[in-house]
């Protein structure tokens, strides 16, 4: 391996675009990650006996393994990358596999897209009783591009990926929740039963905000039969919904955006109350405690309630990952493992491992690392609809496709999620 890098890809190079990643391709960029590990272990082995035996790390040590670092994460990505292209099924099928109905608007979506064709699109839609109409926001897009999209959004949306979903037909989403709870207890066989008190039902609301992105294209593209235009329109839109979902999903302020489970009130742990987030603090202001600071991770893992626990999955950015991957156990073996498969998350404790780089990071008096059951404590919203506004006059000679959902999302269980604060209090 020639510094790893150089047998995988340059950083910033984009995945090869091929119809399908061999599964030799897969294994030799996911050897380089596992490889490029081994290396990285060896040398973080020798900066901690310097630290040891001098009281600091070499220097150059310290920029090797950020160099390895790098090139670890590169071929991670391009091993992801490639993976994802393999599973990924044929986006379009033959319009003889399709029901009439279907097909009409397949063909008739591709019209408009292509052409700016919209009678017949306009004309099915007013049949189904559609309120989509080219003034008001666009034209749906067929069913099967609309499941591509979200799929794809599922795999690289970091929360997404782990938070529970929803799919609505209406503007907010209203969840239900018993905030005591029935009354209950013991009886004997005879006795009287007392009546129980009445729940105390309250709800949650999850409105649904518009995400919307804006590929471009020639004339000479649309004027391509080549082009699977369906295909083009979910791989423009689905990094800049992804971005934008992330963010919101993280930090959103629940006004224009989602509502971010880091934007709600955060307390204390041992003084947790419905509505806050709990967090558990390092005692340190800015880091983890010099001595056993694995201590700290093994007490927030503790401080989620079995039934969550065994669903959980931690949540960083990938800086706050390369501190935390440096940690080992009592044993000497590192607390971080690199994942078994290509497409698989890496796993911290034995818990796997999401990271999502709008998550703060490590300074005084910040959380950035959350750990807890996200499939049960924070819930995304869809709107079902995935809408495009053909528009070939704003930036002529390319046409712009003004590509519109729907989402929302927020905390559904306030004691499913914890944080890990660096401070003192």
């Amino acid at each position: 391996m020639t510094e790893l890098a150089s047998s995988s890809a340059r950083a910033g190079d984009p995945v090869p675009e091929t119809k399908s990643a061999s599964l030799s391709e897969v294994d030799r960029a996911f050897d380089d990650f596992r490889s490029g590990f081994e290396v990285w272990k060896t040398e973080n082995d020798r900066r901690l006996a310097e630290i040891e035996k001098r009281g600091g790390a070499d220097p150059l040590i310290e920029e090797k393994m950020a160099r390895i670092d790098r090139a670890m994460e590169e071929s991670r990505r391009i091993a992801d990358g490639l993976a994802l292209k393999a599973a990924r099924p044929r986006l379009g099928l033959e319009r003889s596999d399709l029901s009439p109905a279907v097909a009409e608007h397949k063909a008739a979506f591709e019209g408009y897209v292509r052409g700016g064709a919209e009678a017949t699109l306009r004309r099915l839609e007013e049949k189904a009783l559609s309120i989509g109409s080219g003034m008001d926001g666009g034209y749906l897009v067929p069913a099967e591009l609309e499941r591509e999209v979200m799929r794809r959004l599922a795999q690289i949306s970091p929360i997404r990926a782990i938070a529970g979903n929803r799919q609505v037909s209406g503007a907010v989403f209203n969840k239900p929740y018993s905030a005591t709870g029935p009354s209950v207890g013991w009886v004997a066989e005879t006795a009287a039963r007392p009546q129980t008190t009445s729940q105390q039902l309250q709800q949650l609301a999850f409105p649904t905000m518009e995400l919307y992105a804006m590929p471009a294209a020639t004339g000479a593209l649309l004027d391509d039969a080549a082009i699977d235009v369906e295909q083009w329109i979910a791989e423009e839109v689905q990094q800049a919904f992804a971005e934008q979902e992330g963010a919101a999903f993280v930090t959103g302020d629940g006004v224009t955006q989602p509502k971010g489970f880091m934007s709600y009130t955060k307390v204390a742990n041992t003084s947790w109350t419905w509505g806050n987030i709990g967090y558990l603090a390092t005692g340190v202001a800015g880091a983890l405690p010099a001595s056993n600071p694995s201590d700290k991770l093994v007490d927030l893992v503790y401080t989620v309630k079995a039934g969550y626990r065994q669903n959980a999955t931690w949540v960083m950015s990938r800086k706050t990952l390369g501190e935390i991957r440096k940690l080992k156990d009592s044993q000497g073996i590192y607390l971080w493992q690199p994942p078994a498969t290509p497409g698989t998350p890496a796993t911290l404790m034995n818990f796997p491992v999401a990271e999502a780089e709008d998550m703060p990071a490590i300074a005084t008096d910040a959380y950035p690392i959350a750990f807890g059951d996200f499939r049960r404590g924070y819930l995304v919203v869809d709107r079902l609809g995935v809408r495009v506004l053909r528009d070939p006059f704003s930036a002529k000679p390319y046409v712009l496709f003004y590509t519109t959902k729907r989402v929302g999302g927020g905390v559904q269980d306030f004691d499913a999620i914890k944080l890990l604060k660096f401070g003192t209090t």
